[in-house]
């Protein structure tokens, strides 16, 4: 991070890993800016220019931690692995972290629960490492609009569908070739079966937002910054998370993971708009016993 090396001749300039550590202490205590100066003894002003600068440098590093997968048979094997769903490239959802009122746009911020936020779309992998993340949406944004609107959903358009790898979303996302939902009324055993392996495979998106926030409660807290500012905390955060990750980090919950894949179904159906017939495939094929 020379990117953030202080340009003074101060004889009692912050290091680089100080202020990494400054930075630290604030997304994962939640507490405000203040707080943090008055515990390690710095003026506000100093704590805020330091957070902003290192919030920059690690967004700056965004693609090189936050990475669609490049070994997709490792990816679905992993996937296949935690529950038994083939051909799986990732478990996509949203959550809400909190912000305050903004002075702009107020309204669009307000969810459906009269809070305002930012919604957050990701993907991950079997591992619990984000692979995709936007969090440029207000709260007011449903899951299925930020999806359609995203790169993930042009890409996965352009080069997913069952020869290629699909996601797992839940019943807020409209089923399509590449994007596999629970069965609303599943009434087959096979069904209910593919319901099961499905809830259980992308519940790993579902423990990876926990996980994020749980190690850093800034974004349990509400961010009392403007949206943009936010924005980029999550980003951070995603990234940081990543990096525990890759380093083996200790966490509270072990995901559980890796390797083998099974099926093939061809082009006839990655045309289809609709995905109720692969998502058929799918239960008839590997769940109907």
């Amino acid at each position: 991070m020379d990117d953030i090396t202080r340009k003074t001749k101060r004889n009692h300039a912050l290091t680089v890993p100080q202020m990494v550590m400054v930075t630290l202490r604030f997304l994962a205590t939640g507490s405000c800016l203040q707080v943090v100066g008055d515990t390690i003894g710095l003026h506000k002003g100093t704590v805020s220019r330091i957070v902003s600068d290192v919030l920059t440098s690690l967004c700056n590093k965004r693609d090189q931690f936050i990475k669609w997968p490049r070994n997709v048979d490792e990816t679905r094997g992993d996937f296949y692995r935690l529950s038994g769903f083939p051909n799986v490239l990732g478990a996509i959802d949203g959550t809400h972290v909190r912000i305050q009122a903004p002075s702009e746009d107020e309204a669009s911020f307000v969810n459906r629960k009269g809070v305002h936020s930012v919604n957050v779309q990701a993907v991950c992998d079997a591992k619990g490492k984000f692979t995709n993340i936007n969090a440029n949406w207000p709260g007011s944004s449903h899951d299925s609009h930020i999806f359609r609107t995203s790169q993930v959903c042009t890409y996965m358009e352009e080069n997913g569908g069952w020869a290629n790898g699909v996601l797992l979303g839940d019943s807020g996302y409209p089923c399509r070739p590449f994007l596999m939902t629970p069965y609303l009324n599943p009434v087959l055993d096979h069904q209910k079966k593919y319901n099961k392996c499905h809830c259980s495979t992308r519940s790993v998106i579902e423990r990876t937002f926990g996980r994020l926030k749980r190690r850093f409660h800034i974004l349990h807290s509400e961010i009392r910054m403007k949206p943009g500012k936010a924005c980029k905390i999550i980003i951070a955060c995603a990234i940081l998370h990543n990096i525990c990750i890759l380093l083996n980090e200790p966490d509270i919950e072990d995901d559980g993971v890796i390797v083998g894949n099974d099926g093939d179904l061809g082009e006839h159906f990655n045309g289809h708009q609709d995905g109720r017939a692969v998502r058929d495939h799918i239960s008839t094929t590997f769940f109907n016993h």
